[in-house]
Parts: C-alpha cells; sequence; structure tokens
C-alpha cells in the first residue's frame, strides 16, 4: 500500500505547565508548549511552515483557548498551510490532517497543537444567558442528561447488564491511572489510590463515581509533524513513524442512536487503522488509550481487538496486564484520569516520550516500538499507530 503515513514523521514534542486553575492566559500555556516542540525538534521558528489545531478559537468553558490566528501572531509565523476545526476524527484529527498536508507538499514542518483551560474556566463560571436547546440535546437536557457523564454511563450500565462488567474492574482501569500518575512528576494526581477509596467515593452519575472521571486541568501539547526526507535534518536521530491512522466512521454521530453496548464512533476508526498495516494488536509495546471515563478505555481495549468484544472486564480485573509491566502497558503517564484532561493530545505526548526511551520512572521496560493511540468517544473517534524503525 502506498501510504501517506509513510511520508510524515514525528519530530519534535512539547508541553506547557500543567495544572488546576492555573489563572494563566491560555494563548500563553500553547505558545510555551509550541515553543517546546520547536525547539525539541532543533528547528527555528521560520523553518515552520504549517499550523494544525483542535478545536478552534473557542473559549466556551475553557474548551480551547488558542486558535491558528492567535499562535501565529505571537510567534510572527507565516504558515504556507493552516488548519483547524471540531469535526475531526477525534481529537488526534488534527495531526492526521497536518500529516496529510505534509504528505501532500503543501508544507515541510507542521505545528499541531492543543490548548485548554477548563479548570480556570470553571472557577470564572458564571450563570449563562438562557440558549435554544437543539439537535440531540433537546431529547438530553428535559431529561436530567446534562453531561457526557450521564451518557456515557448509561452505555457502561448496559455493558455491565449484559456481559457482567463490575465497578470494580472499571477500578482497575481507575488505580492503573493512579499508579502511574505516582511516577510521574507533572500529573495532577499522585496520592495513592485503593481499590476501597475508588469504590466508597461519591457517585456521579452511576455507575461512575469520583474517580471514573477525568480531571480538568490547564495546560497545553505541541508536536512537529515533519516531511520524511527533511526529519534528517531535525534534532533527533530516530523521528517517529506515523504507521497507520484511523479515521473511519460508520455510526451516526449521536450519544443514543448508535451501538449502544460500545462508545459510539470508535470501531470504525479502530478497523480503518488496522486494515492500514501489517502489524497487529500482538505487536503493540504501549497503549495511551482516551480515558474520559474507565469505560471509554474499557471500550476502545475491546474494539481496538486486544480482547474480544465484552470481554474488557475479565481482560482488565486486577490490573495486571495493563500495568507498566504488563502484557498491554496502558495510559503510562496517568492519563486523563489522574494526569489531567488534555483533551487526547497527553497521549500523543507520551507516546512518543515512550518510543524516545524519555519517560523515566515510568518507562515501560524493553524498549517498546510500536505504540497505539486514541481520542474521542461519544464524539467521533480517531486512532493513530506509531513505530519507530
Amino acid at each position: 500500500m502506498n501510504k501517506f503515513e509513510d511520508r510524515v514523521r514525528i519530530t519534535g514534542i512539547g508541553l506547557s505547565e500543567i495544572g488546576r486553575r492555573l489563572d494563566r492566559d491560555p494563548v500563553g500555556l500553547a505558545v510555551d508548549a509550541c515553543l517546546a516542540a520547536i525547539a525539541d525538534a532543533g528547528l527555528q521558528r521560520t523553518e515552520i511552515d504549517g499550523l494544525s489545531s483542535h478545536p478552534g478559537p473557542l473559549t466556551l468553558d475553557g474548551y480551547s483557548g488558542a486558535g491558528v490566528q492567535d499562535v501565529l501572531g505571537v510567534l510572527n509565523l507565516a504558515p504556507r498551510w493552516f488548519n483547524s476545526g471540531h469535526e475531526f476524527a477525534g481529537h488526534i484529527g488534527a495531526l492526521v490532517q497536518a500529516a496529510l498536508a505534509v504528505a501532500a507538499g503543501l508544507a515541510r514542518h507542521v505545528l499541531v497543537y492543543r490548548c485548554t483551560w477548563e479548570s480556570t474556566a470553571q472557577l470564572r463560571q458564571r450563570e449563562a444567558p438562557g440558549l435554544a436547546i437543539a439537535d440531540d440535546y433537546q431529547w438530553l437536557i428535559p431529561t436530567g442528561a446534562f453531561s457526557p457523564a450521564n451518557w456515557i454511563g448509561a452505555l457502561a450500565t448496559r455493558h455491565m447488564h449484559r456481559y457482567g462488567t463490575t465497578r470494580e474492574q472499571l477500578g482497575a482501569i481507575a488505580l492503573n491511572a493512579r499508579a502511574n500518575a505516582e511516577r510521574n512528576p507533572r500529573a495532577i494526581y499522585r496520592q495513592p489510590l485503593t481499590m476501597d477509596e475508588y469504590l466508597s467515593a461519591r457517585m456521579i452519575s452511576t455507575p461512575f463515581g469520583l474517580y471514573d472521571c477525568d480531571v480538568p486541568c490547564d495546560g497545553a501539547v505541541a508536536l512537529v509533524v515533519s516531511a520524511a526526507d527533511a526529519a534528517r535534518d531535525t534534532r533527533r536521530p530516530n523521528a517517529i513513524h506515523v504507521e497507520a491512522v484511523g479515521t473511519q466512521s460508520t455510526q451516526r454521530w449521536s450519544w443514543d442512536n448508535a451501538d449502544l453496548d460500545q462508545l459510539p464512533i470508535i470501531r470504525g476508526a479502530a478497523h480503518s487503522m488496522w486494515s492500514r498495516t501489517d502489524l497487529k494488536p500482538r505487536d503493540v509495546d504501549v497503549a495511551e488509550i482516551y480515558d474520559g471515563f474507565t469505560f471509554n478505555c474499557l471500550s476502545w481495549i475491546e474494539a481496538l481487538g486486544f480482547c474480544a468484544e465484552g470481554e474488557g472486564g475479565p481482560f482488565v480485573e486486577g490490573g495486571r496486564r495493563i500495568a507498566l509491566d504488563g502484557e498491554l502497558p496502558v495510559n503510562t503517564h496517568g492519563g486523563q484520569l489522574s494526569a489531567g484532561r488534555l483533551q487526547g493530545f497527553s497521549f500523543l505526548y507520551e507516546a512518543c516520550v515512550q518510543l524516545w526511551g524519555e519517560a523515566g520512572d515510568r518507562q515501560v521496560p524493553g524498549a517498546p516500538k510500536v505504540a497505539v493511540t486514541t481520542s474521542g468517544g461519544g464524539a467521533p473517534g480517531g486512532a493513530i499507530l506509531f513505530r519507530l524503525d
């Protein structure tokens, strides 16, 4: 297969300050991450000729705080190509768009970034004026289902009913995330978590308790996507290959009109990713899997083929298989459940850190060569497989 993925590399990564209620300008966070990624790649700002971001300059509830125009203005860039938007294959669709642009010759080095400041925005939030309720929300809001915790909680309950999945099994995902976050100095929550504490925490929306839900925070992540031949001029001798991307959408973009046994809009992404590579699930050395809620992670594990559908609960039970030294290390930085919700981009960053062997105390043993990352679920899902030569 003549794949566009073969013509691009990941050459640099950057991370801003991460924290709860930092009360910092979100554009500043985005610029910090972007400058760090440019320096990590060994490039100059003048060599950046493309920008890609998700979801654009939306400021509602802190979901985003830095659009393309903000970053190119501060960094004084003149990109040959740029892109931002919301209707992508998951949050990491911005990276897929950047890879497509580089492969097509529209740019040589594209800066891909994501900024969120939800934690500070929640602190500042005031009562908003009344808004018209449209689309799916006209059926959800009147029933009291205001949050993804409600919507995804219903899917998790269905999975429990059909397959016998238990809260303790979901808890294994939360405990694994916290154990990994203890080794990550930049994680939001690093104190140990026990199963008793998990089970006794206050309920948010059945079956989800407090520790089933990810942690709003402020921060930004950036990556540099370079043309394969241009990667030879960057700082790192071992640029990361984009082995395959998964972008297919096979279901309605709806919380309650798709498959009720799994997260909506993830099966297509998983299937299309595997169709673009000769690698198999057994070849994956580390998995950085979107965990807006514990069930998101479990559902992706099944969709990606690490176990059969309905067997995700037994697969993660006890946490042994998904531990740092297990057969499938999952969310080695602590995921969004403990490290903080950076809207899918932290998984891209951590996958690169692991493949480059720079994770310190949380480094997966055995020099991993293949990593899978995912984002979304409820919102359109996306998947990317990375590898080293």
